[in-house]
């Protein structure tokens, strides 16, 4: 058997990671639309954005997308797996209000949830001064799925805007700049994390990241509840050379998968990352194979999940160019 080398191919994207608590229902299986989205909140992130994040919907909520709105008008549609987002271009020195609508898989549109404000800083001309690291953080598992996550304030001359929570070097989770803890939840029982925080100030400059803070949720996990599923992996012919065409379902997991990791011959080979909403539904990758028949290959999948964690490799399939 002889291996053929394959190029790394990484498109970038992003994982965002918030809370789920509390619903208000309105679709209790005789057909109404669903209900308002509740537990709403909006904190500038720099001059230009606002962070807006709710609670998840149950699984059983049948939402398909959220709309989200400043004032009147729509600015952002996101997944039903999601349940956050940053609004971007908006103007310094300026009070929005936000709302967020629930759609299910029937197209119907539920009520508004209730409007929540933010002001944007003023903008700071010629700030090219990061904020100070934040001081040290402490943590506690709160049961098997969550945590919570303590930190010193950071100093910047012009002011903090907000902080990011990063799972070792993902960015997951994005407060206010006054507020300095809060609680991850969507985590794998069992599973061992580094979180550190990071500052960042009206003009976006990012501070270094604060002291890591190594947290074990409680609980085990071995991982097969988070690998893709009904994996298969085909060899076609195109343009002289050979392809491995790989199709599987999505783990279903609290928050959007963006990023896999493809397993060629037991060593990870190359990223797949969507820029943009991933597909809905059963995922579909083909990659470049080498122009020789009848070399056997080994290949397996593996998700990014949204709390910036490996999830489980799916089931190994073996594939033969040209056979």
């Amino acid at each position: 058997m002889r291996r053929v080398p394959f190029p790394l191919a990484l498109v970038c994207g992003a994982v965002l990671l918030a809370g789920s608590c509390g619903w208000n229902r309105a679709d209790d299986g005789d057909g109404r639309v669903p209900g308002a989205p509740v537990g709403v909140t909006a904190a500038a992130g720099s001059a230009t954005s606002v962070h807006v994040m709710w609670n998840a919907a149950p699984a059983d909520a049948g939402v398909r997308t959220y709309e989200v709105y400043r004032d009147t008008t729509k600015v952002a549609d996101v997944p039903g797996a999601q349940h956050m987002v940053d609004v971007t271009r908006l103007r310094p020195s300026t009070l929005y209000a936000f709302t967020v609508r629930a759609r299910d898989g029937a197209g119907r549109l539920g009520p508004p949830s209730r409007a929540v404000r933010a002001r944007t800083p003023a903008v700071t001309a010629a700030d090219h001064s990061a904020p100070a690291r934040p001081g040290a953080t402490t943590g506690r598992a709160v049961g098997s799925r969550a945590v919570q996550l303590t930190w010193g304030a950071s100093r910047d001359d012009r002011g903090v805007s907000s902080y990011d929570v990063y799972q070792g070097a993902v960015k997951i989770h994005s407060v206010g700049g006054n507020q300095t803890a809060t609680v991850l939840t969507g985590l794998r029982p069992g599973t061992r994390y580094v979180f550190t925080v990071r500052a960042r100030d009206a003009a976006d400059n990012l501070s270094p990241a604060g002291p890591p803070v190594r947290l074990t949720t409680p609980g085990g996990d071995d991982g097969k509840a988070t690998a893709p599923t009904g994996f298969t992996a085909t060899t076609h012919r195109a343009d002289g050379a050979y392809y491995i065409a790989l199709a599987w379902d999505p783990p279903r997991v609290d928050g959007v998968i963006t990023e896999y990791q493809i397993g060629l011959d037991g060593t990870p080979a190359t990223s797949l990352v969507w820029g943009g909403t991933p597909p809905r539904g059963r995922a579909h990758h083909s990659f470049y194979a080498g122009a020789a028949a009848g070399e056997e290959h080994r290949v397996r999948l593996r998700a990014r999940l949204p709390d910036g964690t490996w999830g489980g490799w799916s089931a190994e399939r073996t594939v033969t160019t040209g056979g």
